[in-house]
Parts: structure tokens; sequence; C-alpha cells
């Protein structure tokens, strides 16, 4: 398959360039940027055997510029093979960018589905930008875009929908054919998300307007996900420019879902209240994908548009979350790491009924470390607070924090080594009746995923501590017994 000249320039630039960075800056069981910058994941979907995760990509620089698609495909989810870049921005309607889409194996080919962006000159002379949907084939590897590419422009959409916010196209198949969930804009200027059906994924018609913001939760939705769990219809969005509401959601960008029934015959949602996925500092635009035995598996991109956290001498910016399996308990969305990060657990150390002193900084022998997956349970709380302190020394910390009164964790990385005047920590308010604890901590040099009493909470936070800091302390203002068991991970 002939390339063109600028995808095969992204990918020489990204063979020569990626192989220049130093392994000990690159995280051990994430998936990271191999050379430039990365944000949202895309086309995440199995083909041919393997899971492909594909992800907004600018090879030249640290910060966003023209989009790319990278990629990377795996075997468990936790190794990670580089693949050569598979879109660039080289064709007239997506000279600009090639945004971020979906993927789906069909006949023997895996089709992406992703946005086209050009700027063009408006009859008042003024540059605006249109957005389109476009559709390429491949063998998992190379990439061919349809000649009669874009399959829809946004003059298919109602009267009033924005012609620049048009984007990030979720598409899936069922006995009725082929389906595309499209984030839009209204006239109202909040969020919309249009729903169009193909029968041959060239050929797509537009059926409604599937669901409105109405200005409820931020405005553009981007990055829609749309699904089956667990008998129940999942919507996930990423509202930009929302207001904290003092409960869930914070102010900027978030990522959400609702839960609701889908009658697929009358095309008919109807969607309960929205939650918060990830209460983290750093998680955006997560993309789910269905594992051949059944799992629902879900990825996020583990930075922040508004906290750019980045060291000034690094080459690389961007890692993804450890994938993630996902259900619903009463509700609600429970997130655990992949079962398959068990098999690269090794050095088990453990404390079983430990009594944590009281108003004591404690260092117990062993728990040390920047790669690890530990957990902690707390069978007995009588206590206000207690407190894990990762990373940390004399000098630097980070510090989650269960506040017993006030019915709060939160995470503050206050003193990981900033210098820069960012947000630095954040809370979650939990359900009232929460007995016991459990934590259970994904750290991997500079990234830390926290997941609460098995999955019912998630906190995803970057930090950029010196690597040489490695102490883990426990501090507690009364009666704390706990048991642990801390892992090292290794790929080794």
């Amino acid at each position: 398959m002939e390339i063109s000249k600028k995808l095969s320039q992204a990918r020489q630039y990204e063979k020569e360039e990626s192989q220049k960075i130093e392994s000990s800056e690159r995280p051990t069981f994430h998936m990271y940027s191999p050379i430039g910058w990365i944000n949202d994941p895309n086309g995440f979907s199995s083909f041919n055997g393997k899971c492909h995760l594909f992800f907004q990509y600018h090879p030249y620089s640290t910060h966003w510029g023209p989009m790319h698609w990278g990629h990377y495909t795996t075997t468990d989810f936790i190794k990670w093979e580089l693949e050569p870049c598979a879109l660039a921005p080289d064709s007239e309607y997506d000279k600009d960018g090639c945004f971020s889409g979906t993927a789906l194996e069909w006949n023997g080919q895996h089709v992406l589905m992703y946005t086209g962006v050009k700027e063009v000159v408006d009859e008042n002379g003024e540059k605006s930008t249109r957005q389109t949907q476009c559709i390429a084939l491949g063998d998992g590897v190379n990439y061919k875009k349809l000649d009669n590419n874009p399959v829809i422009e946004a003059d298919k959409l109602p009267a009033g929908s924005s012609l620049v916010d048009f984007r990030d196209p979720k598409i899936w198949k069922d006995e009725n054919g082929f389906w595309s969930l499209v984030g839009s804009k209204n006239e109202d200027g909040s969020g919309q998300l249009a729903l169009f059906h193909s029968e041959n994924v060239i050929d797509w018609e537009f059926v409604k307007i599937l669901d409105y913001c109405r200005n409820e939760y931020g405005k553009m939705w981007e990055c829609p996900d749309f699904f089956e769990l667990d008998g129940k219809q999942v919507l996930i969005v990423s509202p930009q420019f929302m207001m904290a509401d003092g409960k869930e959601f914070h102010s900027g960008n978030n990522s959400a879902y609702f839960v609701g029934e889908y009658d697929a015959a009358n095309v008919e949602w109807k969607r309960e209240i929205p939650h918060m996925i990830d209460f983290g500092l750093d998680f955006y635009a997560p993309q789910t994908m269905l594992h051949e035995d059944g799992r629902r598996i879900m990825v996020g991109w583990l930075q922040n548009w508004d906290n750019y956290l980045l060291p000034d001498h690094y080459r690389w910016s961007g890692i993804m979350t450890v994938p993630r399996e996902i259900s619903l308990r009463d509700g609600r969305m429970i997130q655990k790491p992949v079962r398959e990060l068990e098999k690269y657990r090794k050095n088990k150390v453990a404390y079983s009924n430990y009594q944590l002193p009281s108003n004591k900084i404690v260092e117990l022998e062993g728990l040390n470390g920047r790669c690890m997956d530990l957990s902690v349970n707390l069978s007995q709380a009588e206590c206000k607070s207690f407190s894990i302190h990762l990373a940390a020394s004399e000098s630097y910390e980070t510090v989650i924090t269960y506040d017993k009164d006030r019915n709060t964790i939160s995470v503050d990385r206050t003193r990981s080594g900033m210098f820069k005047d960012l947000l630095s920590e954040r809370s979650i308010k939990l359900e009232e009746g929460m007995e016991n604890m459990h934590f259970r901590i994904l750290m991997d040099k500079n990234s830390i995923e926290l997941f609460v009493n098995d999955g019912q909470y998630a906190m995803s936070t970057l930090i950029y501590t010196p690597l040489s800091v490695d102490g883990v302390f426990f501090e507690t203002d009364g009666n704390v017994v706990m048991d642990i068991e801390k892992f090292e991970i290794s790929l080794n």
C-alpha cells in the first residue's frame, strides 16, 4: 500500500527519535508517547488477534499540534508494542488534523472512523475550521483513506448545528447495520449527540439527535462512547467547560457517564443522572472496547488540558491509564485494573493486622518504591484522619488522605516537586455509611492510580517527583489497624 509523504516522514521521525529517549524516563507498565505529544485514546478495538490502541499524536513537539494517529498493539493490556504511525493529516479534508474516533473489525478489515479537520476562509474573509467524519480501512498496520471521504459532513445535521464543533465518532455494528454517534453543538451553544446509520460504512444518513446537553453538564460533549454493560446501556462523554457542582464534577474538562435504557428497535435512549468516572487531577477522554472474553475494558488519557506538568527537558508527553475492567454495581460504574497486571507482580511484602501508632509518621520495611501495586485495607479506623504518603522524603510527598469526619478522600501533590503554580489537590465526597476502607494504588514512576473500595472510586494523578525519592509513609491521629500487600511490577 502506497503511503503519503507526510505519513512516511512521521513514521521515520517516530522510529529514529523514539530510540533517543532514556528508558529511565519511561513508565514501566503504562502505554506512553513514543516521541512528542499524545492525548485522547482512539480506535480501541480488537483486530487479527490483537488489541489495538491508537491515540491523538503530534510527534514533532511536546505540545498539541496537527493531529496524527499513533498506534500500539497488545495481547495482554500491559506490554505494548509500538506500530508505525497509522494516519497523518495528508488529505485536503483532514489537512489540519486527524482528530479522535473509534474502530471495529469488519469483513477482514480494520475500519477506522475519525474526524477530519481543515481550515477554511468564510465569506466574510475570516478563517474558521470545518470538521467532518472520515473512514480509513486497513490490515492492522497500514490504512487507506476512502476515496469518497468525508463520509459525513455537517450539512447532514439539523439546522442551527455548529459547522465547527462536530467530532469524535463512535462507530458500532449490529444486525441493522452500522451506527455512528458524533459529538456536536446545538444552536444554544451546548452539546448534542448526533446519530447516523449506514449499510456499508460508506453511505451515511442522519437518524436523530440522540441526546442533548441543554447546558446542564458543560458545553461540547467530546469523545462519546455508547455500549451495553451488565444489562444496561452506558453513555460516556467528556464535557468541556463545566462549572463545579459541589458534589462530583469540578470546573473545566470532565469525563462523565450516564446509565440508562436503550431501545435499539425504536432508537430511543433514556438516561439517568450523570456520574464522574475518575476523580483525580489527570484523566480525560476515556474509550472502551469489548474484549473477546466478554470484558468491557476502558482506557483514558492520564493527563489534563489545564494542568500541564511536563518537565522542560522531556521530549515526550502523555501516557494512558492502565486499562480497567468496568462493570456496574448498584447503578454505578466499578473500575478495576485489568487482571493481566497480576502476572507481572513479584517480591510480595505483607503486613497483617498492623496497629498503626497514633500521631507518628511510620515507614514500614519493604514498602518503598516507585513502581508497585500496593493494597491497604483498614479493618479498623477509629480516627479522624488517615494518610498514605507516596514518593515521600523530608522534601517531597504526595498524600492520599481519608478524612473520616468529612467523609472524603483527597490526593494532594503540593509537595510532589512541581515548579509551576498549578492545581494540586482534589477530593471525593464518599457515600454515607461506608465503614471499612480499602485502597489499591498503582504507582508507575510519575503516575498514581488510586482505586477505592474494590473499584467504587478512582483517582488518577501525575507527579514528577525525582525518581530517587521512593518512601512510603503512613500516618493517623487515632486507632487504625490495617492489612497491607505490596508487589513490585516488572515486565522482564
